[in-house]
């Protein structure tokens, strides 16, 4: 099978380390690199020594490719995508797809006008142990699910200044963290309608007014589904959690309980537990877990493209999970 030539926009911490999952892989050819900062691109260029190499975003459209992988600020997402699938590549994007639900669907409309693939690195779903306990949800084995506690806090912040800024990044944590949790108790429950959303959000201990143009680092939600399920949801950067993080989902049904939580504060290790009663039984080990998952998600991917680079209408799911963000930053 013809591996996908692919072009890479966005060389930092974690355009390298998808660039260097699809290297190591060997499953593309990585033939073309861009950012407009010389020191990334050059470290980038180690990794894939015969690729094209610019600043220019336009030079790299010029490129015979495939496929286009995205993780650049959050700002540049939207036009970069649509330009991308407009000439004809498919197109792999860093997470938020958009900044808002707005965006989010101009670019689903243009991958559905262009008819090319597009995915989005919500690189959690690929977890083994995730997959488990959304099994048991998707199967009926746990009965009647009517709760979901979803939590992701981590006790850093980015990095890069630009997530900071709102014009940028859009929103702050519930972007960043609560995008996963959105989507990752939302797919096994086949994406319900909401009936209600209630948040709490706050920046530096204080809290915000909604909407906010002030990005946030703490949020809470209360997500009410018309299946009479509670989505619990809460997420934050720089919180004072005792270890580097703390991830959990955890669904409760009538039948018993499943979750998903990182080990020892972990960002990578993840155990899946069943639970029934005060009785509990793990459904991995970390071992089965301990991968580099941050580019399961891009290899997935690349294994799709390699196959067809049709438009896939999964992805048009990420609307709802954009239109549930909205709702939580009471821009709608």
């Amino acid at each position: 099978m013809k591996k996908p030539r692919l072009g890479f926009v966005g060389l930092g911490w974690i355009g390298r380390n998808r660039l260097e999952a699809v290297v190591q892989s060997d499953v593309a050819e990585s033939c073309a690199l861009q950012d407009v900062s010389e020191a990334a691109r050059n470290e980038a260029q180690k990794l894939a020594p015969e690729a094209f190499v610019t600043s220019s975003f336009a030079e790299l459209l010029e490129q015979d490719l495939d496929g286009v992988v995205i993780a650049t600020p959050n700002r540049f997402h939207a036009e970069q995508a649509i330009a991308s699938l407009e000439r004809g590549f498919a197109v792999f994007c860093q997470k938020p797809l958009g900044r808002t639900a707005s965006e989010t669907r101009s670019i689903v409309e243009a991958a559905q006008r262009s008819g090319r693939l597009l995915g989005v690195d919500l690189s959690y779903r690929n977890i083994p142990a995730l997959r488990m306990v959304s099994s048991l949800v998707e199967t009926g084995a746990l009965g009647k699910v009517f709760a979901v506690d979803a939590v992701f806090h981590n006790a850093y912040g980015p990095d890069k200044p630009w997530f900071y800024d709102f014009s940028l990044a859009g929103g702050g944590c519930v972007l960043d963290l609560g995008v996963h949790l959105i989507d990752l108790a939302l797919e096994p429950l086949h994406f319900p309608r909401l009936t209600r959303i209630d948040s709490s959000l706050y920046a530096h201990g204080r809290l915000l007014p909604k909407p906010s143009r002030q990005v946030e680092d703490y949020a809470a939600a209360k997500i009410d589904t018309v299946d009479e399920t509670t989505i619990n949801l809460s997420c934050s950067w720089n919180l004072h959690a005792g270890r580097e993080a703390n991830i959990e989902l955890t669904f409760y049904g009538t039948g018993g309980g499943a979750s998903l939580r990182n080990v020892n504060g972990s960002f990578y290790d993840f155990m899946g537990e069943r639970s029934n009663g005060t009785e509990k039984e793990t459904l991995n080990t970390t071992a089965d877990s301990n991968w580099q998952w941050g580019g399961l998600a891009t290899l997935e991917w690349v294994k799709q493209l390699a196959n067809s680079n049709t438009f896939n209408p999964q992805v048009e799911r990420l609307i709802d999970v954009a239109e549930v963000i909205d709702q939580i930053y009471g821009r709608s």
